[in-house]
Formats: structure tokens, sequence, C-alpha cells
């Protein structure tokens, strides 16, 4: 519960107008509701922490669709966060510097840098997955698996500290409101990925920019669960998730229809 302590101790002190934090439990049980209720009581009173819960574990995609539909129209940006985040005003600030820049309404989301608590940067703007990529991935050589990796990188020019990108990993994103209007919830049909994949494959389609910043950055204590065990339901749901993926977006080898790889050209 700590790491939910952090990121919503930073998310509440950020100082800007009327800031809400939704919270999702998702089917936990550690007595996270309990322990949010005795420890923000006074947010949840006046309003500004909401907390949902679930008896089950829903997935990414439900839970967070079942907050953004509590949001309302007049909010002027949603960011969507995991639990084991910490924010940072000045990546906030940076990020909606861009936004207030951005006067043709280009950008639809934009993602920051993410560290972990060793310091170690986290790839967390990335070219549109491949087969190849995925099954390079998922071999156990490490000269594959190398190769797999650098064809993640992108290689878009980064202009006024922005860079085109594939996707953003969800454990941050801020758009506007006008974002979420034109592309509308996640897929739930995808359990737990790669929902941000998809997601950020129909704002290219809607002809909006996903953009990586290089002048924000927060903390992630990220966990890479799908990593711990080759054979596990959580693998088994991200395999499911890109077949799902691959099928729904028509491509396996090449993201045509979308957005390519050193082309930031929609088509």
């Amino acid at each position: 519960m700590s790491y939910v302590d952090r990121c919503l101790d930073s998310v509440l002190a950020l100082p800007f107008r009327n800031v809400t934090a939704y919270v999702y439990d998702n089917g936990s049980c550690d007595g996270t509701p309990e322990h949010i209720k005795e420890v923000y009581g006074q947010a949840i009173s006046d309003g500004s922490l909401v907390l949902k819960t679930a008896d089950h574990n829903t997935g990414t995609t439900v839970s967070r669709n079942t907050l953004l539909r509590l949001v309302d129209s007049s909010t002027d940006y949603i960011c969507v966060l995991d639990s084991d985040t910490e924010v940072y005003p000045h990546a906030f600030e940076a990020m909606c510097a861009h936004f207030a820049s951005d006067t043709e309404g280009e950008i639809g989301v934009i993602g920051p840098r993410m560290r972990n608590e060793s310091g170690e940067l986290q790839l967390s703007g990335r070219n549109l997955p491949t087969l190849t990529i995925k099954l390079g991935k998922g071999i156990p050589i490490p000269a594959l698996r190398k190769r797999a990796a650098l064809a993640e990188v992108c290689d878009t020019p980064v202009r006024g500290a922005l860079q085109d990108v594939g996707y953003l990993l969800s454990a941050c994103w801020l758009f506007p409101y006008s974002t979420y209007s034109t592309v509308g919830q996640l897929d739930e049909r995808i359990f737990y990925a790669p929902e941000d994949v998809d997601w950020c494959a129909r704002v290219h389609a809607a002809g909006m920019r996903v953009c990586y910043a290089h002048d924000a950055e927060i903390l992630h204590a990220y966990q890479r669960l799908s990593h711990k065990k080759l054979i596990s339901k959580t693998n088994a749901s991200h395999i499911a998730g890109l077949a799902y993926y691959f099928a729904k977006h028509g491509y396996l080898l090449r993201s045509r229809g979308v957005w390519n790889p050193g082309n930031t050209t929609k088509r």
C-alpha cells in the first residue's frame, strides 16, 4: 500500500485548480480500500478523491473505463496513472505547456519519461508492436531479444522536446477531454494488454499525434508482471489480447494504415 499512498499524495499535492483523483480498487485482498478510506477520508469527503471498488479483478480496461465515465465533460485534462507511479508538478506543467502551444489541436496524448527507483529509464514511448518484435522478445535467446528490443525504439526526431511515437505505456497518459470524446474508451475486449497499444493506435487513426515528452519525468516503480512467469494467466491474457489487437488493426509485420516507424504521416 506504500505505492498507493505515494501515488495519491503526489497527485493530491499537484498545484493545479480542482484536481480530482479517481481510484479503482480492482478486487484487492490486502485491505487497500479500507486503508484509503482511513488515510484519505477528508479528501473523499470534500470530493477531491473518488474511490470505486470491485469484488474481483475486472482487468485494466473495465476499471479505467469505469472511472473515465465519471469524469465531467468540463474537465480540461485527464491523466491515466498506474498506482505505482509518483508524479511531479514540473512534469505536468511541461506536458500542459505542450498542449497549450498546440494551437492546431494535433496532439492527442502525451506521456512523460519514466524512471524506476533505481534510476533506470523505462522505454515508455515505443514503436507499435509487430509479430516479429513480440516473438523476438519471448524467445530465450539474448541476441534475438536484444534485436527485438531495439526494434521497439523510435527513431523519430525530437522537436521542441516532443517525439512522435507509436504508443505510450499507459502507466501515465495525459490528454485533453476532447481526445477522450473523439477516441472513446479503452476496448474492453482486451482484459490486460495491449489496451494501451490499441488506444494509441486509435488516436493515430483519428489523425492525432501520440507524443513522448522528453522534458517531463515521473517515477514509475514498474513490476513487469508479465515477465515473472513464462506460463501464467497474465501472459495468457496478454497473448490473447495481442491476437485480438493484430486482427482488429489488420497487420502482423508492419503497422500499415495507422502509424509506421520513422514516418509520422497518418494514412
